[in-house]
């Protein structure tokens, strides 16, 4: 869905593209791309452009998820995809060119902490779950809308945290564990990211902003792949794991590392029951 606009090594924010624990972040993006992919390109196909942008700008753009779902709505853009991660843009643009577009992908490394590269002019610039990580996010606001033409749209996109894969009375022995693990999670990520969760709404209108849409969608997806979901759930629950270690009661740790044990029955990767379940809030915004 999206990468970082920050540091290669940023702290965890409680969405599964940021554990620093040692899981393979790009993989996550990739597999996040395949099973929230048909929603990114709904929402991307609902876009209230006036003329068809020519120019547009991915903020965090992780390994390509919102890249290459504005590609297709808009076979004339070239797109400049902007992230932190030299690996993140370094797997995007050889999807470009497994895809034949790379001609119409520029990748631009940055930290949007820091000094911005040029980006000026855009017709469209997309924020998929990358404003949250700033530690300014009007200053950041402020400098997009001087990037935006005229007619220019801002889309906004920001996850409330990490999917749900798991049903409530899973595992029988600790029923409720992945609430428990969300709601530590939260409690951990909270006092390093003040921003997550914000009302972005009244954000970008002080930014100097016109909100045309304000929506917060719900993924419900009761039957994903299962080998997609299987290992989407064993490297998001794996880096709970890793990072909540402390903060956890051992009861819950245990049963967690049943579901994270290929080798048992349990196990998230052979399971037939996981679902996918998270929400989005999509903000549209002209200057």
């Amino acid at each position: 869905m999206t990468g970082s606009a920050r540091s290669d090594h940023d702290s965890p924010h409680g969405t599964p593209h940021d554990d620093p624990h040692g899981h393979d972040v790009g993989e996550i993006l990739d597999l996040d791309a395949d099973l929230l992919g048909e929603q990114i390109a709904a929402i991307v196909a609902s876009l209230p452009v006036r003329t068809a942008p020519v120019r547009i700008v991915d903020l965090g753009a992780g390994t390509g998820a919102g890249t290459f779902a504005l590609l297709e709505r808009f076979p004339d853009a070239r797109v400049v995809a902007v992230d932190a991660s030299a690996e993140h843009l370094r797997r995007l643009q050889h999807k470009a060119e497994q895809a034949g577009v790379s001609d119409r992908v520029k990748t631009v490394r940055a930290d949007l902490n820091g000094a911005w590269p040029d980006l000026a002019p855009a017709d469209l610039v997309w924020a998929s779950a990358s404003l949250h990580h700033l530690s300014d996010p009007s200053a950041a606001l402020e400098r997009v809308r001087a990037l935006l033409t005229p007619d220019g749209l801002l889309a906004v996109l920001e996850l409330a945290g990490p999917p749900r894969f798991l049903p409530a009375d899973v595992p029988v022995e600790r029923p409720g564990l992945e609430d428990r693990c969300h709601d530590a999670a939260d409690r951990r990520v909270n006092a390093h990211v003040p921003h997550r969760g914000a009302d972005w709404g009244p954000v970008i209108a002080a930014a100097g902003y016109t909100i045309e849409s304000d929506r917060t969608l719900t993924v419900d997806n009761p039957r994903p792949p299962a080998g997609v979901v299987g290992r989407y759930a064993l490297l998001v629950l794996g880096g709970m794991r890793r990072a909540l270690a402390d903060d956890l009661p051992a009861a819950d740790l245990a049963a967690l590392d049943r579901l994270l044990d290929d080798g048992d029955p349990a196990a998230v990767t052979r399971r037939d029951d996981l679902v996918v379940r998270t929400t989005r809030s999509v903000l549209l915004a002209r200057p």
